[in-house]
């Protein structure tokens, strides 16, 4: 019997049961406060994150532009004719100069059209309305347009019937079709009919269940898990896509703006980035541009924050450099920037937000020069960048790029002078192994309070899979960005903004994994990375509290606490990355009344390869519970199991 219970005592002991400390928070010293935008989203066109994925269009490819013009296209012929359709060039159209010219020969409906394949098929919903549109003129003759949708064996499932085209200037048609079925990957064709010469334009086709039910808008679903998420901030439009592959490939905001059909088209960088994922059809279209972006901020709630090229290309790429003596028109690009987004409509360029229907200011408080530039170089543009925007618009928060990493004779050189130039804000990017996050959670404890603020602007864990050829989103990537989180938290006097990256990719057309957000032509899911971010961002709190002694990897625990003044509530965010499950006491000091119960939310399973998917989209993801509280000595038990990531909230008064 004594064998029995000293067994039993071992295996209890191995639980944690017998290795309990105390720990004590005290809710009356409240530390610094914790910034609004202390956790937020980083969004850039990678992995059809923008085409094929938030901008709800379904056609590819809509106005001819790319590079091959027929691309998404499939030309029908009942009798082929040679020069029936030709893409055409019109001078006076320079930001959209191609399109079609069809040549009719007594056809019926369904002997001469077009099939457009969409982003890797197009998503079709049984009973949802769709608004296809086509800008067209008639130069003689009479013609007819019939539209259909077509499920993945080429079957109609929903069609408008034929409509008669006139009018020899250009003009829009709009019409509405309704989908019989669901489809993961359709098409939709276009049959034209009649006698004569017609030349279309634009062809588009966008679902009616889009973002606030705005036309031509973004995908609802992908847009909502943003929200669900209460971001801070939301930056963009990147990424390595604000640089470009060389300055003529670099995303110029200007040319995002306006009419869309006057928004200029270009190659997406990515398209050619990575032998092993080749994306030959991947173009910019610009119908999410820099006003779409402000009005997503202001959606969902959160600060805007722009990155703008500063006369660099990519260094990984071409490297190339705008000269100093001609860098004014990129400095320019930002100070008139800040004027469309704050100006009034007496500005010129706040007159052109007005104009597209937001007589109010966006607010903007922050912009980022460059990208993830590096080297003298940088720096010498960078002076030139924050000189003209202080003196025009001191108000406004300058992100500056520390490189590439967030160690190295780059990052050390960029540290340095930046701090010199007393920046306001340094963006550190870290995609690392679990290992790194884990060592790294006291990462800013040192870091010197008086200089700039820091802005974790792109990072992630990056873990293999089994085959170890690609990252991928499984638990224990979620769990060790859950104890460098605890660290970011612990830091957030200096610490100011964070983002993930990157934030969206469809599952048929990705570049880059790790992601936070995966998606298919219908479908959505959060990785176990999304719901640990949203446990932080959802969770964030008001002020910082401290333990009365360090939790940071001590047997294999990590730990922050904020106070929540809103609220009124403590909350305790902690990791037990360890194998074994442990038991903990929280003493709370400075409180006359705590609650009786602690909502509890936690993230947990023994399998660190577990992942989410289309099928199993909660695999990972938080279960909520409640605690019991010892309110009369005022204590709370922290059980933790192994491999976990819990989030308390205690209510005191």
């Amino acid at each position: 019997m004594k064998k029995k219970i000293l067994i039993l005592a071992a295996l209890w002991l191995g639980q944690g049961a017998f290795a309990q400390k105390t720990f004590t928070i005290d809710a009356s010293k409240k530390g610094a406060e914790i910034a609004p935008t202390m956790w937020g989203v980083f969004f850039e066109d990678i992995n059809l994150g923008a085409d094929g994925g938030i901008y709800a269009e379904l056609v590819k490819n809509r106005s001819f532009e790319f590079f091959k013009p027929w691309m998404g296209w499939e030309r029908k012929h009942k009798t082929f004719i040679e020069g029936q359709m030709q893409i055409k060039n019109r001078p006076d159209k320079p930001s959209n100069p191609r399109y079609l010219s069809i040549q009719l020969n007594n056809e019926k409906k369904g002997e001469l059209g077009l099939v457009n394949e969409g982003f890797r098929g197009m998503g079709l919903k049984k009973g949802l309305t769709y608004d296809f549109s086509i800008l067209y003129r008639v130069k003689k003759g009479n013609a007819q347009v019939h539209v259909e949708l077509l499920n993945d064996k080429k079957a109609v499932v929903g069609q408008i019937s034929s409509r008669s085209l006139s009018g020899s200037e250009w003009q829009k048609l709009e019409m509405n079709l309704v989908s019989a079925e669901t489809v993961l990957k359709g098409k939709m064709a276009i049959w034209f009919s009649g006698e004569g010469e017609l030349d279309v334009d634009m062809i588009s086709l966008f679902p009616t269940d889009t973002w606030k039910g705005r036309k031509g808008g973004m995908r609802a679903d992908m847009v909502q898990m943003l929200a669900d998420m209460k971001p801070g901030f939301i930056r963009f439009p990147g990424g390595c896509i604000v640089e470009g592959f060389d300055l003529d490939n670099r995303y110029q905001w200007k040319k995002t703006i306006g009419p869309l059909e006057e928004r200029q088209l270009i190659m997406n960088r990515w398209n050619i980035e990575f032998a092993h994922r080749p994306t030959p059809d991947y173009f910019q279209t610009f119908g999410l541009g820099f006003f779409e972006y402000f009005q997503l901020a202001e959606d969902i709630g959160a600060e805007p924050l722009p990155i703008l090229n500063c006369g660099m290309a990519c260094q990984f790429n071409s490297g190339e450099l705008v000269a100093l003596e001609d860098l004014d028109p990129y400095v320019q690009d930002a100070l008139d920037l800040i004027e469309f987004a704050n100006g009034d409509a007496n500005s010129t360029w706040g007159r052109e937000r007005v104009k597209m229907g937001h007589p109010e200011p966006f607010n903007l408080k922050f912009i980022g020069v460059g990208n993830e530039n590096w080297g003298p170089q940088y720096i010498e543009r960078l002076e030139i960048f924050k000189k003209a925007i202080k003196e025009k618009y001191p108000e406004i928060q300058i992100v500056a790029s520390s490189g590439t990493s967030t160690e190295g004779d780059r990052f050390e050189l960029l540290d340095k002078e930046l701090r010199k130039m007393n920046i306001d804000i340094i963006d550190e990017h870290a995609y690392k192994s679990p290992s790194w996050l884990y060592e790294n959670t006291s990462r800013y404890d040192s870091y010197d309070r008086k200089g700039p603020q820091i802005f974790v602007g792109e990072w992630a864990s990056h873990t293999k899979n089994k085959g170890g050829d690609i990252n991928v989103n499984n638990w224990l990537a979620a769990l060790s960005e859950s104890a460098f989180m605890t660290g970011l938290e612990r830091n957030a006097d200096i610490v100011r903004l964070t983002s993930y990256a990157p934030l969206f990719a469809h599952e048929d057309g990705w570049q880059w994994t790790p992601d936070l957000i995966w998606v298919d032509n219908l479908n959505i899911y959060g990785t176990p990375s999304y719901y640990v971010q949203k446990q932080f961002s959802t969770n964030r709190g008001t002020h910082l509290l401290q333990f009365d002694q360090k939790i940071s990897g001590q047997d294999s625990l990590y730990a922050s606490t904020v106070w929540d003044e809103q609220t009124k509530e403590i909350i305790i965010k902690v990791t037990n990355a360890g194998s074994s499950a442990v038991q903990h006491e929280v003493n709370i000091l400075g409180a006359k009344k705590i609650g009786e119960k602690a909502k509890l939310s936690r993230m947990f399973t023994d399998d660190l390869e577990a992942m989410n998917s289309v099928k199993e989209a909660e695999k990972v993801a938080p279960v909520a519970s409640e605690v019991a509280v010892d309110t009369k000595r005022k204590k709370l038990i922290l059980s933790l199991p192994a491999r976990s990531f819990s989030v308390y909230r205690i209510s005191v008064k």
